[in-house]
């Protein structure tokens, strides 16, 4: 919250755009670093390593909203990263400590992305409404059928739509599978509903106040 707040109160325009274009760069870069690693080390795996995870494609998709402040792609990205990536954060799916590539990797994929959605609602002004709402649950559950499709192809468990992740996280308390992606569907609508309900209650008192 400092970094938003510090940069809207004290900085010039200019600095603004500066500090959110870094943002972007180190988010929407964090992914594609990863996989050049894993292909030069000759590590890379199509069961594990392609884009077919909800933070890969948010991290991917950021650049485009603080470069060129595309609304369209905040509509998503912005519900998407209030909800799957901010929960990333709560029960990560990280098997490598401090100071271990991965362990940077997974905090810049995940806490970059929440600060810079954050960025873009506070600087750039830019902000959800209840139509976007709708279009980021669209998109996920197209991202969501994407990635059942290539699960099948590949034998993979992108998205953990074939079984839980093997960390402790919040589907292990929605029941066997396939009842976990489906508690998982609503679990992710309260989130979006959450994550725009602050801007609900300031439209709704903006209407009182005339």
């Amino acid at each position: 919250m400092w970094l938003p707040w510090y940069s809207l109160k004290y900085l010039s325009n200019n600095h603004q755009r500066i500090i959110g274009g870094v943002l972007g760069f180190l988010v929407g870069i964090n992914y594609l670093v990863w996989v050049g690693l894993e292909l030069l080390a000759g590590t890379f795996d199509i069961k594990l390593h392609l884009p077919f995870q909800l933070c890969r494609v948010a991290n991917m998709l950021l650049p485009l909203v603080m470069f060129y402040k595309n609304q369209r792609v905040f509509d998503i990205v912005y519900f998407w990263g209030l909800s799957g990536v901010f929960q990333g954060l709560i029960t990560p799916d990280i098997t490598h400590d401090f100071p271990h590539f991965h362990f940077f990797r997974f905090w810049v994929g995940h806490n970059g992305m929440v600060i810079a959605i954050i960025y873009a609602t506070v600087v750039y002004k830019m902000r959800p409404t209840l139509g976007s709402l709708k279009t980021a649950f669209i998109a996920l559950n197209l991202f969501l059928f994407l990635s059942a499709v290539v699960n099948i192809i590949l034998d993979a468990n992108y998205f953990w739509i074939c079984w839980k992740p093997p960390m402790a996280s919040l589907l292990d308390f929605m029941g066997p599978w396939p009842w976990y992606i489906v508690a998982g569907e609503l679990v992710a609508l309260i989130h979006f509903i959450l994550a725009y309900l602050p801007f609900y209650i300031i439209d709704k008192r903006r209407l009182e106040l005339g």
